[in-house]
């Protein structure tokens, strides 16, 4: 695609979609790096190796993550 339009990077003529994508990148990285550790956790835990205390609390890290997602995706359509 690159090549037929005569670009040397993706979106080359749209620097504020660039820019727009790097932003949400920033949030969005993270938040899914907080998931994937709460799911291990939460993993862990129902395999017995974790304090089953922290259940609830993983399991909210999750859902609050899920939303910071979602809404980053909604505001990118």
């Amino acid at each position: 695609m690159l090549k037929i339009a005569g670009h040397t990077e993706l979106m080359e003529n749209y620097p504020d979609g660039k820019a727009s994508i790097k932003m949400r990148e920033d949030i969005v990285l993270p938040l899914l790096t907080i998931q994937q550790y709460a799911l291990m956790k939460i993993n862990e835990i129902k395999k017995g190796n974790g304090d089953a205390n922290l259940l609830e609390v993983y399991e909210k890290l999750v859902t609050r993550s899920l939303f910071g997602n979602t809404n980053a995706s909604r505001n990118s359509a």
